[in-house]
C-alpha cells in the first residue's frame, strides 16, 4: 500500500468514527490515534504546518494509513488503548502495562480463606484490587482479622471429612483467631455470613457490620455476658476508627472513579480515587510522558480507559475536571461546587504531590532531565524561540542617590554561576536616575561580550517595569541586538512580567518554576548589587571620617587603612605605632582627633 500517494489515501478515508495507523517506509507503526471523523483527523496531520518538531518529523515518516471503523468514538478510545499497549508505536505516549498490582483473593472453596496474592487465577475466587501497595491490604486485612476470626490453614473441609474428624484444631483456635470450623465448631453459615460482611468492608461499606455487631453487642448485655459485649464493643470500636480514617467526604457518594491531570511540558499526571460509600478504596497517579503534542483532553481520555481496565473497575459514574467522551453508560460529572468538587481538589492535589516527589527523585537520578524539563517550561511560559539555557539579570542599587552601582548574575542551566557575576559603578549618570544606569550598564557590559567575541545570553531579565526594560531595550538597539536576545522585565509588586512593545504584562502561575527561577534571578540580582552598595559606602563613609581631619588626604587614609584594616584599629593604635606608618605629625593629628 506504501506506493500509493498520500493523497489518494486521504482521499479514501470515511468521514465516520474510527482508529487510525500510520505505517513508515519500512511498514513500521509509527502512531495509532482515534478520531470522531476519521476524514477530517487524518487530513489535518498533512494540510496545516505543526509547531512541534516531532509532529513534523512523524508526518514527513508516514508511508502509508490504515483505518478501523467503530460504531462510535467511545468505542475507538477503547480500541485506541488496546492498540497502543499491543504495538507500543514510537509516537504514542507509553502505557506501561502492570500486572504485578497485589489484589485480595477470597478463595473459592468450602469456609473461604482472605489472603494477599500478585497471581490472578481464574478459579472462580473472587479478587478485589488491584491496590497500589500492600501495606494498604495488610492494613485492611488486620482490620478484618481483628474483627472476623477466619480459618488460614488450606485444609479442605469439605461436609463429610469434617464430620469423619479427619481434622483437629490448631493453635489459631486456642489463641481465639479461628472458630474451629474443621471440626465443626462453626457452621458454614455463620462464616459465610462473615465473608459477605467482609465483601462489603473490602468495598469499603461498614454499616451492615456495624449494625450486626450493635445488635449482638445489646444483646450479649440483656443476657448479663458482660465480657463477651466488652469483646464486641472492642471491635465496633476498631471498624468506627477505621471508617473516621477512610471517610472523605459525603458518604453518599458511593461506586464513583474520580480523575484530574496535571501536566506540563515533557509529562503528564493523571490521579485516579475510586470511592465506595465516601471512602477512598484506591489511589493511583500514572505518569505519562508526552511524545507529540497531546492535549490534556487526549491524554486524560486514555488514562481513564487504561486505568480503568488496569483497576478492573466497574463505576457507573466518573467525576472529571472538564468534559471528556467516554464510553456512552457512563454518566460523566463535572464537578463545581461542595463535597463533589473538594473529591475533585483532592484528587487533583494528590497529582501535584506525585509530581514534586517526581521531580524531587528525577532531580537527583537525573539531573539532567530535571534540567531540560525546566527549560522547555520556561521557553513556553515566557514564549521564547529558544531555551534560555544562559541568562543574565541586571539590577540598580541605589539609596538617596549615593554611591549608584548595579549588578550582573549570570544563570546558567536554570543555576547561579557565580564567577561570571559582576558589579558596575555607574559612571555617566549623576544622581538616581535607574533608567539612565540601567541603559549604561546594559551597553557596557553586551558591547564588551561583542568586542571580546563571548557568547550572548538567551534571555536577558531586567529588575523593573516597562521603563527600565525600555531604558535596556535602547542600548540593544544601539548595538545591533534588539531580535539577537529575548528581554523581558520584571515589576516588584505583582511580579508581572514584561515584554517589549507589549503593554499588557504576563502574569505567570504564582507556583511556576518559570517564575520562581526569575524570581531567584532577581534577588540573587538585588543580593549581589545590595552587598557591593554596602560595602562601597561604608568605605566612603570610613574614608570621610578620616579625611576630614585637617592635613589628612586620601593618601595617608589609604595607607592607614592597608595597616590597620579598619577605623576601629586606628583610633585604638597608639601614637608610636601611628608615627611609624605616616610620621609623628600626622599621627598627632590623628592620635588627638581620637582621643
Amino acid at each position: 500500500m506504501s506506493h500509493i500517494p498520500i493523497e489518494v489515501q486521504l482521499s479514501s478515508l470515511p468521514a465516520t468514527p474510527g482508529v487510525y495507523q500510520f505505517y513508515d517506509v519500512e511498514d513500521k507503526i509509527l502512531y495509532v490515534g482515534k478520531a470522531k471523523n476519521l476524514k477530517k483527523r487524518v487530513s489535518s496531520y498533512f494540510n496545516k504546518t505543526h509547531e512541534q518538531g516531532k509532529t513534523r518529523v512523524l508526518v514527513k515518516k508516514i508511508r502509508s494509513i490504515k483505518h478501523i471503523v467503530v460504531p462510535t468514538e467511545s468505542d475507538a478510545l477503547l480500541l485506541e488503548n488496546n492498540l497502543i499497549k499491543k504495538y507500543r508505536p514510537r509516537y504514542n505516549v507509553l502505557l506501561k502495562d502492570d500486572k504485578t498490582f497485589p489484589w485480595i483473593c477470597i478463595k473459592n472453596e468450602k469456609f473461604p480463606r482472605i489472603f494477599p496474592t500478585r497471581k490472578f487465577i481464574k478459579d472462580g475466587s473472587e479478587y478485589f484490587g488491584p491496590y497500589t501497595s500492600m501495606k494498604t491490604i495488610h492494613t485492611l486485612l488486620d482490620l478484618i482479622k481483628s474483627v472476623y476470626p477466619l480459618r488460614t490453614c488450606n485444609y479442605d473441609l469439605a461436609q463429610d471429612k469434617v464430620a469423619a474428624g479427619k481434622y483437629k484444631v490448631c493453635l489459631e483456635y486456642h489463641l481465639g483467631n479461628c472458630k474451629g470450623p474443621c471440626e465443626g465448631y462453626q457452621t458454614e453459615e455463620e462464616y459465610n455470613r462473615q465473608i459477605q460482611e467482609i465483601r462489603e468492608i473490602i468495598k469499603g461499606n461498614f454499616k451492615s457490620s456495624l449494625h450486626y455487631f450493635k445488635s449482638r453487642m445489646k444483646l450479649l448485655a440483656q443476657e448479663m455476658k458482660f465480657e463477651e459485649a466488652q469483646l464486641v464493643k472492642d471491635k465496633i470500636e476498631v471498624l468506627e476508627n477505621y471508617q473516621v480514617k477512610t471517610t472523605i467526604v459525603n458518604p453518599k457518594i458511593n461506586n464513583v472513579d474520580v480523575f484530574t491531570i496535571v501536566s506540563d511540558e515533557a509529562f503528564a499526571y493523571v490521579n485516579f480515587l475510586q470511592l465506595s460509600h465516601g471512602s477512598i478504596i484506591r489511589s493511583h497517579t500514572l505518569e505519562i510522558k508526552k511524545k507529540l503534542d497531546e492535549t490534556d483532553e487526549d491524554l486524560l481520555q486514555l488514562a481513564i480507559t487504561e486505568i480503568r481496565q488496569r483497576f478492573n473497575s466497574h463505576s457507573d459514574e466518573i467525576y472529571v475536571p472538564f468534559e471528556v467522551t467516554l464510553e456512552s453508560h457512563l454518566k460523566v460529572v463535572v464537578p463545581k461546587l461542595g463535597d463533589k468538587k473538594k473529591i475533585l481538589e483532592l484528587s487533583e492535589r494528590n497529582a501535584k504531590f506525585f509530581r514534586q516527589d517526581r521531580f524531587k527523585q528525577i532531580k537527583i537520578i537525573d539531573p539532567d532531565r530535571h534540567t531540560n524539563r525546566i527549560m522547555g517550561q520556561m521557553k513556553k511560559d515566557l514564549r521564547l524561540s529558544m531555551e534560555p539555557r544562559y541568562i543574565e539579570c541586571f539590577d540598580n542599587s541605589n539609596i538617596q542617590g549615593s554611591n549608584p552601582v548595579a549588578a550582573c548574575v549570570v544563570f546558567k542551566d536554570g543555576k547561579p554561576s557565580k564567577k561570571e557575576y559582576r558589579h558596575y559603578n555607574i559612571k555617566t549618570v549623576e544622581g538616581p536616575d535607574d533608567f539612565a544606569s540601567m541603559e549604561e550598564v546594559v551597553f557596557r557590559r553586551y558591547k564588551r561580550l561583542l568586542e571580546e567575541d563571548q557568547p550572548l545570553p538567551q534571555l536577558i531579565v531586567i529588575d523593573g517595569g516597562k521603563g527600565q526594560l525600555s531604558s535596556a531595550l535602547k542600548s540593544l538597539d544601539s548595538l545591533g541586538l534588539r531580535r539577537k536576545i529575548a528581554i523581558i522585565g520584571i515589576a516588584k509588586r505583582l511580579e508581572e512580567i514584561y515584554f517589549p512593545e507589549d503593554p499588557i504584562p504576563l502574569y505567570l502561575d504564582k507556583k511556576s518554576e518559570s517564575l520562581k527561577i526569575i524570581q531567584q534571578l532577581r534577588n540573587e540580582a538585588h543580593r549581589f548589587g545590595i552587598t557591593f552598595h554596602r560595602n562601597k559606602r561604608s568605605k566612603a563613609a570610613i574614608n570621610s571620617e578620616l579625611e576630614s581631619i585637617d592635613g589628612i588626604g586620601n593618601k595617608t587614609v589609604e595607607e592607614l587603612l592597608k595597616n590597620y584594616k579598619s577605623v576601629k584599629r586606628i583610633k585604638e593604635a597608639s601614637l608610636e605605632n601611628l608615627a611609624q606608618t605616616i610620621g609623628m605629625s600626622k599621627a598627632k593629628k590623628i592620635y588627638e582627633t581620637f582621643h
